[in-house]
């Protein structure tokens, strides 16, 4: 898989994500050159082309002087769930667009989740777009593919983990208790989270709205529960 963008590649160095190849614009300004020499000094491989064969690498000509190959995105097992302390998870159940992945995963992050959950089948994948969106903040959380929401919740309830899916019924977000250990489930941008799903949920929470207004994107809802739950938390963490 190749992505783009300098805040992308301050990311993989930041946390030493492995690559194959970096490729270079051949002219560029001082914060570029400035990258080429973070990426020497940790001995990455790295190369410098013209322009049009980054964007040619990409399909992409906003690529900002930076292409990375990181090969094929590592997706975690569920049982890395098992070595957080207290942990704060985010299930993502059937979510379809890449803008919102990426932007709930940016928020995940900002809110210090620990992983993020989402089924291999009929669900959005990591992609380059998700990347980019993400501003390569997903190299700072657990990615974690499952085969089945329903049954994975099951076995994070067993580890003593309170699971609370995001519905317009359910109890006004900022009057539940939302202390850690917790799993939050956000649903489809259409239909929402599905039945079964619902059925393992331990509660619900919503997010009140007047004038009219059924529901917020998903990415936004994300927002504003998530950062909840790290203010109901931040005496716990500090």
């Amino acid at each position: 898989m190749k992505v783009h963008g300098r805040n992308v590649l301050k990311e993989i160095l930041a946390t030493n994500t492995p690559v194959k190849m970096i490729y270079f614009s051949e002219s560029g300004d001082s914060e570029l050159k400035q990258l080429i020499e973070k990426v020497k000094n940790k001995k990455l491989p790295f190369t410098v082309a013209n322009k049009k064969i980054l964007t040619k690498l990409c399909n992409y000509d906003k690529h900002q002087g930076v292409v990375i190959d990181i090969g094929d995105f590592k997706y975690k097992d569920e049982h890395v769930i098992e070595k957080f302390d207290n942990p704060f998870l985010v299930i993502l159940d059937q979510l379809q667009d890449p803008h919102n992945f990426g932007a709930i995963i940016r928020t995940a992050v900002g809110a210090g989740a620990n992983a993020i959950i989402i089924p291999k089948d009929n669900s959005v994948k990591v992609t380059p777009t998700v990347i980019k969106v993400s501003a390569g903040t997903i190299f700072k959380i657990d990615i974690i593919q499952v085969v089945n929401i329903s049954r994975s919740i099951e076995k994070i309830k067993k580890l003593g983990i309170w699971v609370y899916g995001a519905d317009m019924n359910g109890t006004k977000y900022y009057k539940a208790d939302l202390k850690k250990p917790i799993a939050i489930v956000l649903g489809n941008e259409g239909s929402g989270i599905r039945k079964l799903v619902k059925e393992k949920c331990d509660g619900f929470i919503s997010i009140p709205m007047k004038n009219s207004i059924d529901s917020l994107n998903v990415s936004v809802s994300a927002g504003i529960i998530l950062f909840e739950v790290m203010r109901q938390n931040e005496s716990i963490d500090s």
